[in-house]
Parts: structure tokens; sequence; C-alpha cells
């Protein structure tokens, strides 16, 4: 079986440290490519692995400048890192190049532009809920909040 397909569906099982192993996997199968790498830094995001998730990342995106998951996995990561300012960068050209097709990076750009213009100060209680990166489909993260 596909090692990206497994990886995947480890991924949406909750898995991410089997789901790593099935993607290096991936990579001795297949070779390295940005669909492969994308999966990589995903899995490490999820492991808090945010250095390495964005090395990865960026690496993918080199590989394919225009490859929208990898775009939105780079989001992600630097909106966790508190990057907002460069993650509505990145959600916005995922969601050019998507054309606004898919609703996950409709709401994560819309996530970053509100982390933008958000005040300097914010009381702990009037602060966003935590997010995660969820997998759904194929190639596509979205961000849900804990409640």
């Amino acid at each position: 079986m596909d090692g990206l397909l497994v990886g995947h569906r480890l991924m949406a099982a909750g898995e991410p440290e089997l789901a790593l192993k099935a993607y290096l996997r991936a990579a001795a199968e297949q070779g390295i490519n940005a669909d492969v790498l994308s999966a990589i830094g995903s899995a490490n995001l999820q492991l808090g692995r945010l250095g390495q998730a964005e090395q990865i990342l960026r690496r993918a995106l080199e590989l394919d400048p225009k490859f929208v998951p990898a775009l939105n996995n780079l989001g992600c990561v630097l909106l966790e890192q508190g990057k907002a300012g460069e993650a509505r960068v990145v959600f916005q050209q995922a969601f050019a190049l998507d054309s606004g097709q898919t609703d996950s990076i409709r709401e994560n750009l819309r996530l970053a532009i509100a982390r933008t213009e958000t005040p300097v100060y914010v009381a702990p209680e009037d602060q966003e809920p935590a997010y995660h990166l969820v997998r759904r489909g194929n190639g596509e993260y979205v961000l849900l909040t804990q409640l």
C-alpha cells in the first residue's frame, strides 16, 4: 500500500509519529517530492516540531512553489509560531493558487487576518482558543479550535 495513503490515514487517526514513519517510507519508495515533504512537514507540526516542520515545508516549496498543501501547511506552522503576518501572506498565496475553492484555506486565511488585526494586548480570557491541524481529504488541512 502507498506510504502516503497509509500516513494520511494515520494522521486522521491521530497517530502523527506512525504517520511520519509511513511518510518517510513513502519518500524512500517514491523519492523526495513536494507532496511527500508536505506530508512529513505536517506530521512534524502535529508532533510540535515547529522548526523542523517549517524547514521541510520550505524545502517542499522550493521543489514546487505552487504546491497549495505545502503553502497551507507552512501557513499553519507560521501561525503556530506566532508569525501571523507571514502566515497571512502564505495563506493569501495558497488561496489565490486554489482560486478560493477550499473552505479550509479560506478559514485559515481568515484566522491569520484576524490575528494580524488584533490589538497588541489581549487579555488571556479574550484570546482565541487553541487550534489544531487536521487533514481533510487529499492535501487539505484545516485549523480547528478547541472549545
